[in-house]
């Protein structure tokens, strides 16, 4: 990752940027972190709508935060009610093109009318405050629409992505006793349909407490509907009144909870709540994103991930920026199909990832270099670390050398980015996410706690509390303290590895623990070896990413067949199936190598280490005396020379 290229903003960029030097910067974070309940109190008073103001800042039990405490305020109603008194009344708050190019552009007036009457029919199914809801859509307006008339109403909403099988659906309906399911028939996908209605009725089956399903209908293909049940979007929305007042919320009103992987098989639910989220995201759309009012803003993410809550759905809205939202596949019906929607939208803000921008790099210059690019003037790059080849390439191609890049850092946890260049102040090294954000007190430091040299590497990790920061795992507050907070005491343990270079710069270097990120998704080892072993013919098994040139990583799975199943291709091929449809089809292992056994410690850990060497480098070198059979180690690694 290291890189000797240093490139610095221009002066044009800087002048009119939102932070304009480092000078700036440095002053901006020494009151944000010598004064942070104060700074934080001015910012959410100057840029959000509040019913009452706060008894208090910050309430910080360790590893428990409060923030705005007794204050009242909703997120829907600062991200559409605050502009209809001002000239964004009939600016564009959505662009959205779906992949058969058919297309919406929706002011901040009209989406309002749509939030207020989605609302209504939620709550003519009785739904209240408090309750939850699970959104299992396509990238269609209609799911923020259902995510701000949840917000409205301070419904507790849950996206998963469309990606997602029955199985997985099913855990998450369960382990938020969902009341009720919003979903779709389907969306599309490289030209062919994605069917999403037949995975909620499978997954429905085990679900006794949901009471209701609002189908949406995007590809109006044959469903069934379950009578009471189901029911469609809109014919209950045909009647509903377009007048719904936003309810006045607790700030620490659980606005979503968002499921990621962790390191035990089952996904934990990410809580956050409302008041110190919309601060710090509507932040960041300042200083990351150096958002304009004239601004046509692109996140090329998918909703049902954390950077689609937070950077295409709340965060420009609460900016009252116009945001686009785009249904279908980079490559579909051509490798262009991105830089014809930025010359077509005149986007001016591109923000995706680094697995984009490599396969990007494969289709071609020629295809990028057919359309006029020159709208753009900022580049984001989020997901994982981006490697300087790709940064510069981002950097010639698509921004023409004028465009600077935020290269970010954050988690579904930490709610919104934490790391990152400020654009119009920061010089930028390809491939390092420079810098905390103001208000952040991030470190790399030793297991110890103590903060490494420059040129060392270490653990990354957050030392204060911050306003957009999960605040615990929904229905085990203990496994939040445990794997967050436990590892050093008091400090947030992020998982992730980084490295301190002489100038102060921090480049992120992956996960430490046994988390894969492929094409920017977190995927568990445990998640992928429990839907594994699930198989009748497996007896166990073992998963490991590899390096792969376009998605990051890709999934090897290590698998001992129970005695009586033949270990040929035909089983391989079945495996990667059955992990498509136990989890998803971006977790379907790239590989299958079967083994009559696994390297194992003495205590039978499997040393997962060992494995990555062998895939990565066809040798073991690491050290191997606690392993209890050699022999094990010889016959993959001679598996592998065969292969």
């Amino acid at each position: 990752m290291a890189t000797d290229k240093t490139y610095r903003p221009s002066t044009n960029f800087s002048s009119q940027a939102h932070v304009s030097s480092m000078e700036d910067y440095h002053s901006l974070n020494q009151r944000a972190v010598e004064t942070p309940e104060e700074f934080w109190a001015d910012f959410a008073e100057r840029n959000l709508h509040w019913f009452s103001k706060w008894s208090k800042v910050l309430e910080w039990k360790p590893p428990f935060a409060k923030w705005f405490l007794d204050a009242t305020t909703n997120l829907s109603y600062n991200a559409i009610d605050r502009h209809l008194t001002t000239s964004r009344k009939n600016k564009a708050a959505i662009i959205w093109e779906g992949e058969p190019g058919d297309t919406q552009t929706i002011t901040y007036q009209e989406l309002h009318r749509r939030v207020c009457r989605f609302a209504n029919v939620l709550k003519g199914l009785g739904c209240k405050t408090g309750e939850r809801a699970i959104l299992y859509m396509p990238m269609v307006p209609e799911l923020p629409i259902a995510m701000l008339a949840c917000a409205r109403l301070g419904i507790t909403h849950s996206v998963v992505f469309g990606g997602f099988s029955a199985e997985a659906l099913k855990t998450r309906i369960l382990d938020l006793d969902a009341k009720i399911v919003i979903t779709a028939d389907g969306g599309y996908r490289r030209g062919k349909e994605v069917a999403l209605k037949p995975a909620v009725d499978e997954a429905l089956q085990d679900c006794p407490g949901v009471e209701h399903c609002i189908v949406y209908r995007r590809t109006h293909s044959d469903i069934a509907m379950q009578p009471e049940r189901d029911h469609d979007w809109a014919e209950l929305e045909a009647d509903a009144s377009e007048i719904c007042p936003a309810e006045e919320l607790d700030s620490e009103h659980p606005l979503y909870v968002l499921y990621t992987s962790g390191t035990t098989g089952k996904p934990k639910g990410i809580v956050h709540t409302t008041g110190g989220y919309q601060t710090q995201v509507r932040a960041t759309m300042d200083w990351v994103f150096d958002i304009k009012d004239e601004d046509t803003y692109w996140c090329a993410a998918d909703i049902g991930w954390v950077t689609g809550h937070s950077y295409i759905v709340y965060g420009p809205l609460l900016a009252g920026a116009t945001t686009v939202i785009y249904e279908g596949a980079p490559d579909h019906p051509q490798p262009d199909r991105f830089w014809r929607l930025i010359e077509k939208y005149r986007v001016n803000v591109f923000y995706t990832s680094p697995t984009a921008i490599r396969a990007f790099i494969k289709f071609g210059d020629e295809w990028p270099k057919k359309h006029d690019l020159s709208s753009l003037r900022l580049l984001g790059s989020v997901g994982e670390p981006i490697n300087p080849a790709a940064w510069d390439w981002y950097h010639n191609i698509i921004g023409g050398t004028r465009c600077p890049i935020i290269d970010t850092w954050w988690q579904t946890e930490t709610g919104s980015v934490m790391l990152s260049p400020i654009p119009g102040a920061t010089p930028t090294k390809p491939g390092s996410a420079t810098f905390p954000l103001p208000g952040i007190v991030a470190d790399v430091v030793t297991m110890d706690g103590s903060s490494v040299e420059s040129g060392g590497e270490g653990f990354l990790v957050i030392k204060k509390p911050w306003p957009s920061m999960m605040r615990t795992i929904w229905g085990d507050p203990e496994r939040f303290r445990q794997q967050y907070w436990s590892q050093i005491p008091g400090i947030y343990f992020t998982g992730d590895a980084a490295r301190r270079d002489s100038d102060g710069y921090i480049w992120v270097l992956g996960r430490v623990d046994d988390v894969m990120n492929v094409s920017g998704h977190r995927l568990s080892t445990a998640e992928l070896e429990s839907s594994l072993v699930r198989h009748e013919a497996v007896a166990e098994a073992a998963v490991i990413g590899k390096p792969h040139e376009v998605t990051g990583q890709a999934v090897v799975a290590f698998v001992t067949p129970k005695k009586g199943w033949e270990a040929d291709e035909a089983l391989a091929s079945e495996l990667r199936e059955w992990v498509a449809n136990e989890i998803g089809k971006f977790a379907r292992p790239e590989q299958i190598r079967f083994s009559d056994g696994l390297p194992k410690t003495r205590s039978g850990k499997i040393m997962r280490r060992l494995l990555r060497e062998i895939v990565t480098s066809d040798k073991v070198t690491g050290d191997i005396t606690t392993l209890e059979d050699l022999s094990v180690i010889e016959r993959l690694a001679g598996q592998q020379e065969d292969d």
